[in-house]
């Protein structure tokens, strides 16, 4: 081998435009399976494929050539820059995307079913997870999900093949619904004129049509239109061509009323026309056959060979198990020892262990006695017993452990290196005081239901959440720690309590107890209690869904459940909170009842995933509400929907499966349950199962494969610039403006080059995948001047020539809590508006991508408070303090009748986002925080605090108002109309109780 290159981390980074040479070739050796090395110069943007072909050619002048055999029987192996093996099957892609380590790529045969391994190398590379990871992974668990999503996914892509082209139009690119409205929102009845263009055609036509004009009938107008001047003079039947949106990828499918569908609303809204194109058949033909074909060659090749049939099994005798409710011995387990223990050698360390169903405790916590040593622990009393009964253990029960070290004194700290341990400290009597070191939790039946047994080692995890009580983390992940070479490490054993396996009881079984301790009750279910207790029981039904229940008041409930059946259905999740889970009885009897308990509304039954509910039947319940869930509706609640999925300590469960149904069903649901998913799986928590769901999804969904994965190559492509641009310039820049103006340059020029402009472009928008951006207009991008060093990217609309779309690409900074802020502000709008209220809401797009990445949208002909105060003013100390600036701004785009619906426009979106952002309790508002837009629309932008976590100085909080209204923006709401303040006013209580509805929803 050849010496050791210098700054090999660096050697990608190295040879870039900004670092001042870029070098068409890079030195890569090769090793072949017959032994030989070579190294070569190859052309860094060069495909796999054509860096194969060289090497071929290279080949043939060496020994042992005849060996070798086919090129097409062998492909390249690497070590990527993340340490990581991968197989490159896919042979489309670049070098520079690779980027192998030192760079060395090795030459392997293939094995067989390449159309397979294809797969599963584009599958591993989009979710960022190689397959082989899960495939090495010693976890029946994970195997047996797999097999069952596979089989699930490929009868889907069956299915597919059996589509028709209207039904696979409308799961891929059907159009945003808007809920009815009530009659006075707007003025829905006047005409509308809609722009027609005609596709592969440069003519357009104007129709005027009713607003309740359908989509057929709106077709037919603009087909005759196209007939009477283009020919033939034969009637055409409107089954030969569909309506698409003009700007994006979205079909009028249905034969809805034009006003229901979102852009055409939102058209009126803004007083503009509405832009649609007549695109025939054949187009919409052409691109299903190319997705069938995609289908095909995955899902043919292997109908098209069935496996022999295997010969009949001999029949096993069923295994004898027993009951859980039979064991009325009391649950314990035992202690083993624990390794890797970070603590101090004069402090004892003990272990604390619960007993969790949700966040309820089900019994005492039981306390190992104290240990001492350094690193690794044994306990003298190793077992641990709990004052419950195994056949009283809910199915969900986790069983949470705590590490922790006793100190006999508090000890001064020398340095500032662990000063946040101060806050998890907890004072005990005699001054002694107890340092939590590590925490984790596992579930006491395994997947199958059966009781675990025998020895486990669980690696914990260090980081402690705040105020967590007696240490133990109930909501912590079930997940033990990957990381297992530094991680606290603790052994303990699970103990037999039967010859046979221990199983919990199927729910057949469960409605038989049911059955049974009702037959033995001699008292009608209904109608138990006086009538001062359903006054009571009233009283708690309507009091706040998030206030506490006390004992007294969950006894009251669960004794007159069935009136909560007959009276407030609605109050399912405080019955929930009521129920005794640690007796098995109290749970059969609550089965029974939910089979007939009736339909929650899809809204409300999202509240029962939340952690505080962990029961199996009870979820499913909720899953089954919402299925009654539109589309639209379903997107809305996506984002919380994903996170939930932590609260599923078993892969294979109902939510799980309701999301890949819907999202393998519609396109849109999939894209952004992918990117939600893949923006997580990083985290160690969650990386096996999201992994998972996102290989489930694209073995269900192969034609989005190549979709989703040049959206993942641009965003791999916008970060390289973006680190690029970190390292800076050249060092003979002098000043910071040259310093600028020198990176500028050099990110135009790598912008430029083939390997970026080429995946960069042709290629669907992450923050809105109906987009089709087409390519950079490079001239206009930039880096914003902020530490991230954003990107500015501005995009060319690929349907809709000269239109430009801005994108900012964030490299370093969290979106998670920006995205589910503009989610809940969304979801306020929803509710304002099914209260008739359309407070003109602005919830731009954002969308997190990876860790710590993503991308916002660019809100088109809007400014910040700041710029527009300070373009007005000549002296900037003084912009802050000119209050005719803002109106002056809306004055100079906007005239007339336009003048006055922007004012309005103001007035509305003012006062929805006073209210939002009082709500939601959003800090640090500020000038520069704040946007207008040319139309008058007002709205906010970086939510970096949120729910009361302002910023602070000294100690002291810097927020001194609850919301922003300020001079300036009153001086627009009341310019030349008096009153219209003291409507803002009045206007601003009344938005607030609508949007106490979703507050459970997002919790």
């Amino acid at each position: 081998m050849p010496p050791a290159m210098t700054d090999l981390l660096d050697i990608w980074a190295a040879h870039s435009p900004l670092a001042g040479h870029a070098p068409d070739q890079i030195p890569v050796d090769f090793l072949l399976p017959t032994g030989i090395y070579i190294q070569m110069d190859v052309p860094r943007e060069a495909t796999i494929q054509h860096i194969k072909l060289l090497l071929w050619k290279q080949a043939q002048t060496l020994p042992f050539f005849a060996a070798l055999g086919d090129m097409e029987s062998h492909m390249f192996e690497c070590v990527n820059q993340a340490a990581v093996h991968e197989e490159l099957e896919d042979e489309t892609r670049r070098l520079c995307d690779v980027r192998p380590f030192l760079p060395v790529m090795k030459l392997v045969m293939r094995n067989c079913g390449r159309a397979e391994r294809l797969l599963d190398s584009k599958i591993g590379v989009l979710i960022g997870k190689g397959l082989h990871e899960l495939d090495a992974m010693n976890d029946q668990e994970v195997k047996d999900f797999r097999s069952k999503t596979f089989r699930i996914s490929e009868e889907r892509m069956q299915g597919v093949q059996m589509m028709t082209c209207t039904e696979w139009l409308q799961s891929c690119f059907s159009p945003q619904l808007e809920p009815d409205v009530a009659d006075g929102a707007a003025d829905w009845s006047a005409d509308l004129k809609v722009i027609i263009h005609f596709d592969q055609s440069q003519d357009s036509a104007s129709l005027k049509v009713p607003s309740s004009c359908t989509t057929t009938e709106l077709m037919e107008l603009a087909v005759r239109k196209w007939l009477t001047t283009h020919g033939p003079e034969e009637e055409a039947w409107r089954s030969q061509y569909v309506l698409r949106l003009s700007q994006c990828l979205e079909f009028l499918c249905g034969n809805h009323p034009l006003i229901q569908y979102k852009y055409i609303r939102t058209c009126v809204q803004a007083k503009e026309s509405p832009h649609l194109t007549l695109v025939h058949n054949s187009t919409v033909k052409a691109l299903f056959d190319k997705e069938l074909s995609t289908i095909g060659a995955v899902v043919s090749r292997k109908s098209s060979n069935p496996p022999l049939p295997l010969p009949p099994k001999r029949r096993v005798p069923t295994q004898v198990q027993t009951c859980v409710w039979d064991m009325s011995s009391p649950f314990k387990i035992v202690l083993v020892n624990a390794s890797k223990v970070n603590a101090e050698e004069t402090a004892k360390v003990q272990v604390r262990a619960g007993l969790f169903h949700g966040t309820e405790v089900l019994c005492k916590t039981a306390v190992s006695s104290e240990s001492s040593g350094r690193s690794d622990h044994t306990w003298k009393e190793s077992t641990l017993e709990f004052d419950i009964p195994v056949s009283d253990l809910p199915r969900m029960t986790r069983l949470c452990f705590a590490i922790y070290a006793i100190m006999d004194k508090v000890k001064k700290q020398k340095s500032t290196k662990n000063t946040h341990i101060n806050k998890y400290q907890t004072i005990r009597k005699a001054g002694k005081v107890h340092y939590p070191i590590a925490w984790v939790n596992t579930m006491v039946f395994d997947y199958k239901g059966q009781l675990k047994t025998g020895d486990i080692n669980l690696h914990c995890w260090s980081s402690f959440p705040d105020e967590l009580e007696e240490m133990l983390n109930p909501i912590g992940t079930i997940q033990t720690n990957p990381y297992t070479e530094n991680a606290t490490a603790l052994y303990i054993h699970f103990p037999e309590y039967s010859s046979h396996p221990v199983i919990f009881p199927p729910f057949d079984k469960i409605l038989e107890k049911a059955a049974e301790i009702a037959g033995a009750s001699d008292c009608f279910p209904a109608g138990r209690g006086g009538k001062k207790f359903h006054i009571e029981l009233k009283e708690i039904m309507e009091r706040d869904p998030l206030s506490q229940l006390c004992e007294n008041e969950k006894d009251l409930i669960w004794t007159l459940r069935w009136d909560c059946l007959v009276n407030f259905p609605q109050s399912l999740p405080k019955l929930l909170l009521s129920v005794k889970w640690s007796k098995h009885e109290d749970m059969a009897q609550l089965q029974a009842l939910l089979q007939m308990w009736p339909k929650l509304s899809p809204r409300d039954a999202l509240e029962l995933l939340d952690f505080n509910y962990p029961d199996q039947y009870v979820r499913e319940y909720a899953v089954r509400c919402l299925r009654d869930m539109s589309d639209e509706e379903l997107s809305q609640y996506l984002l919380q929907l994903v996170q939930v999925l932590r609260y599923e300590p078993y892969y294979d469960c109902a939510l799980t499966h309701f999301l890949l149904e819907r999202a393998q069903g519609n396109r849109k649901i999939g894209h952004f349950l992918f990117w939600h998913l893949r923006s997580e799986i990083h985290m160690p928590a969650v990386s096996v199962q999201f992994a998972l769901i996102l290989e489930a999804y694209c073995r269900g969904s192969i034609p989005h494969i190549e979709v989703l994965k040049k959206q993942v190559e641009a965003l791999s492509k916008l970060k390289s610039v973006n680190e690029l641009i970190k390292l800076g310039p050249t060092k003979n820049a002098r000043s910071k403006t040259k310093d600028a103006m020198l990176t500028k340059e050099a990110m135009m020029t790598c912008l430029r080059q083939s390997g970026y402009s080429e995946t960069l472009s042709d290629l669907h928008s992450p923050l809105n995948p109906s987009v089709l951006l087409s390519g950079i207009n490079v001239e206009r991008c930039r880096y914003m001047d902020s530490k991230m060093k954003p990107l500015w990217i501005v995009y060319n609309n690929k349907l809709l020539g000269g239109d430009t779309l801005g994108i900012i690409f964030k490299n370093g900074d969290d979106l998670r809590q920006d995205m589910l802020t503009l989610q809940i502000l969304r979801l306020m709008d929803l509710l304002w508006k099914e209260a008739n209220l359309d407070l003109r809401i602005v919830p731009y797009g954002c969308l997190a991508t990876g860790d710590r990445s993503g991308l916002i949208e660019v809100v088109s002909s809007a400014d910040t408070i700041a710029n527009i105060q300070l373009t007005s003013s000549n002296v900037a100390a003084a912009a802050a303090f000119n209050k005719d600036a803002l109106l002056n701004w809306l004055k100079e785009r906007n005239t007339g009748d336009a003048l006055e619906r922007a004012i309005e426009e103001f007035t509305l979106s003012c006062a929805g986002y006073c209210v939002a952002t009082y709500v939601l309790g959003i800090g640090d508002r500020h000038s520069d925080n704040i946007m207008v837009r040319s139309t008058g629309q007002l709205f906010h932008i970086d939510f970096g605090h949120i729910l009361g976590n302002f910023k602070s100085k000294f100690g002291i909080k810097r927020e001194r108002v609850p919301f922003i209204l300020t001079h300036d923006f009153i001086h627009v709401i009341q310019q030349g109309k008096t009153g219209y303040t003291e409507k803002f006013g009045r206007s601003v209580p009344q938005r607030i109780p609508p949007s106490g509805r979703f507050r459970c929803s997002v919790c």
